[in-house]
């Protein structure tokens, strides 16, 4: 289910996957189809519009941010933050209790984002994400919050 999006930037999966593929330097960006796969799922919903979104899933009390995306004209505008706040708000609502997520180990923007919004890193999965530009596969941190905070 995705949350109302104005018509300009109308959320679409393809529109998604364009997103997706312009932030995504680092690790393979998604497909229209797998977006579309996962918005279909009772249990996956996104937030925010196709300048910036994050797609979620949520399974009894635990939530997990399966991935968040902003378009590289809009970065460093607040948008991830702001897609965050309301995620987290419409999974409280849901009735999470807490939220998990894994993050490119070198993606020190989103570390910086995810920690200022009260994330703490749990763990550690070796060698998880492909790179895009080949070469040795990148680690992801594992991190986790509990909402509310």
């Amino acid at each position: 289910m995705t949350t109302p999006a104005s018509p300009k930037t109308q959320l679409t999966p393809k529109a998604m996957a364009e997103t997706h593929s312009a932030a995504f330097e680092l690790t393979r960006p998604w497909s229209a189809h797998e977006f579309s796969d996962l918005i279909e799922s009772p249990t996956c919903f996104v937030v925010g519009d196709a300048q910036c979104f994050a797609l979620s899933r949520i399974i009894a009390d635990e939530a997990e941010l399966l991935t968040i995306a902003t378009h590289p004209d809009h970065q460093r505008q607040g948008h991830a933050k702001a897609v965050m706040d309301s995620l987290h708000s419409q999974l409280q609502t849901r009735g999470a209790v807490q939220i998990f997520l894994e993050v490119a180990a070198p993606n020190l923007g989103a570390l910086a984002l995810y920690e200022s919004l009260g994330y703490l890193h749990v763990g550690r999965r070796t060698a998880y994400y492909t790179p895009t530009s080949g070469g040795e596969a990148l680690d992801a941190i594992v991190m986790q919050r509990k909402l509310p905070i």
